[in-house]
């Protein structure tokens, strides 16, 4: 397999702020020698709610910034979690909140153009899952303006979500676009308990980026390899389809961060990337 491997921003640093899963404001630099010395290809950025506006996502500034880690390590980045619009969802009841939410992502795919990105991750899960079919129509109501920018700018609009298969599929034919894509998690789904084979052959050929986690059913996150994901249905699965996405990283963690990845990373290269 030839798939670029990478990493969630801020696996391989200590927790930023505590928390489990954040962009490392004024840290985040260090993360990209550490992933050239791992072998890595890339780091999926995250654009977080709280802090947005230290994200160097946002500003040019910051973008040179990006740049100039990229050039110095070979370390891409290929795409962004914009973990943002979980806390501020496009079909959210305020409109406020919507519009703020429609001019982030026509930033970030205008921002995310100059890096080469290829993939928008939007997570539709937790407080921002798309529960009714009120929430489905306002959904493609108000993101499809930005689906025609993401069309012209050839970057993907990846959806993650905790719908069925079967749901899952009609939330991404509404949009009938080239641009909105899946992002699938294999530790979601299993603590979901969706078979992989039923999900991917539902809408597998949308998958355009894929985060490597376990996770036990109804329970959070494991080290790769001890939960209930079926990572051998999964490879046999993006092989059949010829998947040539990124596999982003996004296993458990610590609150140190580096020494429980290296650990894991032996494990992919083991047992998933063959």
């Amino acid at each position: 397999m030839n798939n670029p491997l990478g990493v969630m921003q801020g696996r391989l640093l200590p927790k930023y702020k505590g928390r489990y899963q954040a962009h490392p404001v004024d840290y985040w630099q260090d993360e990209f020698p550490i992933a050239k010395s791992l072998g890595l290809d890339c780091i999926e950025f995250i654009l977080d709610y709280n802090d947005f506006e230290k994200n160097p996502l946002v500003s040019d500034s910051g973008i040179v910034q990006i740049q100039k880690q990229m050039n110095e390590t070979g370390v891409k980045v290929l795409s962004i979690c914009a973990d943002y619009f979980m806390e501020a969802p496009f079909h959210s009841e305020d409109l406020e909140i919507v519009k703020e939410s429609q001019k982030v992502l026509l930033k970030l795919l205008r921002q995310g153009k100059k890096l080469g990105v290829n993939d928008i991750v939007i997570p539709c899960v937790d407080q921002s899952s798309l529960k009714t079919e009120i929430d489905k129509k306002k959904f493609l109501e108000r993101l499809s303006p930005l689906v025609k920018e993401a069309e012209n700018l050839n970057i993907n609009l990846s959806l993650e979500s905790d719908l069925g298969p079967s749901d899952f599929l009609d939330v991404i034919r509404m949009f009938d676009s080239r641009s909105v894509k899946v992002n699938y998690d294999i530790g979601n789904s299993a603590s979901l308990g969706f078979d992989p084979d039923e999900e991917f052959n539902m809408y597998g050929k949308y998958i355009s980026d894929i985060h490597i986690k376990d996770r036990k059913l109804n329970s959070g996150s494991v080290e790769l390899g001890t939960g209930d994901a079926q990572f051998q249905k999964v490879l046999n699965q993006i092989q059949h389809l010829h998947y040539e996405g990124p596999l982003i990283m996004q296993a458990y963690r610590d609150d140190e961060g580096l020494e429980i990845f290296k650990r894991q990373l032996d494990w992919v290269r083991r047992n998933f990337l063959i």
